[in-house]
């Protein structure tokens, strides 16, 4: 019988859907890098999440697996050219979590539009505020989305409602819409009021928001953060709210995370940069949620059923 390695927990559609197909499930969700090492020969199927890499090493030791399956959008912990070398075939579903991501990336806009994360904390103390507390009308911005699929298309969806100037950008040509007008990175730095960021990481997108890209915007601007915790160099970023080039960020993802995504790096919880970051009040985070909702729970796990079904 052919057999499938959960390493990570999922919805049980998915395990039901295998199951249905002729698959054996078999899991393990605390097990080592080394011990999945000794074992992978016997699996032609593997679903994963982030939780351990799946490098070129692993994947010369998977002698039977047809298809690897990431609960999820990003890619960078998988051996890709390794992957494909081996006529392994790589599933993700960005599908399954897109609305979610960009329903996120809009509240957290919102939130930071309207300071309600300050206004909030300050009613709590007994403060009452109106004048300090007057919020920006996302109407009147432009908004420049950098990365252009499937979170980065929702997101811009979800704009369409709000009346604002919607500006893509990305490394791929003509995925422009009805909903984004693809331009240049100029003309980002020349007309967005807001930066939202929906790129995979890449060796391109490490510090994408840095010193140097924060000084080429010519208004200061707010940003947004639903992607790769890497894309922004945390530095540069509290260095350009001190000087207020930027307003506000909405960090959904952090340098700080281990590769799990599930907790701060221990080694960084007392790291003054994340300390800095954490008291700064124009500043929103969340815990790598974005995708994280009851509904992509089982949208993810449905979309790599499909797909492995159609394998």
């Amino acid at each position: 019988m052919k057999k499938v390695l959960h390493l990570d927990s999922n919805h049980s559609v998915l395990w039901n859907g295998l199951e249905a197909l002729g698959f054996q499930n078999e899991a393990d969700y605390s097990c080592s890098y080394e011990h999945i090492l000794g074992r992978i020969e016997n699996y032609d199927g593997l679903i994963i999440r982030s939780r351990l890499p799946v490098d070129s090493t692993l994947i010369k030791k998977a002698s039977k697996l047809k298809f690897i399956g990431r609960i999820g959008a990003g890619l960078e912990n998988i051996d890709l050219s390794a992957a494909s070398e081996a006529n392994i075939a790589v599933i993700a579903a960005p599908e399954g979590n897109r609305n979610a991501v960009a329903e996120h990336a809009i509240g957290m806009l919102l939130s930071l539009l309207n300071r309600l994360r300050i206004a909030d904390a300050e009613v709590r103390q007994g403060i009452w505020k109106r004048e300090e507390n007057r919020g920006v009308e996302l109407s009147q911005l432009t908004v420049g989305i950098i990365g252009y699929g499937h979170m980065g298309k929702q997101f811009a969806k979800r704009l369409s409602g709000f009346d604002c100037q919607v500006l893509c950008c990305d490394i791929l040509p003509q995925l422009g819409d009805q909903f984004a007008k693809q331009v240049p990175i100029e003309t980002i730095f020349d007309e967005a009021d807001v930066i939202s960021l929906h790129t995979p990481q890449t060796a391109a997108t490490i510090h994408l928001i840095n010193d140097v890209f924060i000084a080429q915007m010519r208004k200061p601007f707010w940003l947004i953060n639903t992607a790769r915790g890497s894309a922004v160099d945390t530095e540069a970023l509290l260095s350009g709210l001190k000087s207020q080039k930027v307003k506000g960020a909405a960090l959904d993802v952090l340098e700080f995370e281990n590769k799990a995504f599930t907790a701060f790096l221990e080694e960084d919880l007392n790291y003054q940069t994340l300390q800095d970051l954490l008291k700064e009040p124009n500043v929103l985070l969340s815990p790598h949620i974005a995708g994280w909702t009851h509904d992509s729970h089982y949208l993810l796990a449905k979309t790599v059923l499909e797909k492995i079904k159609s394998l």
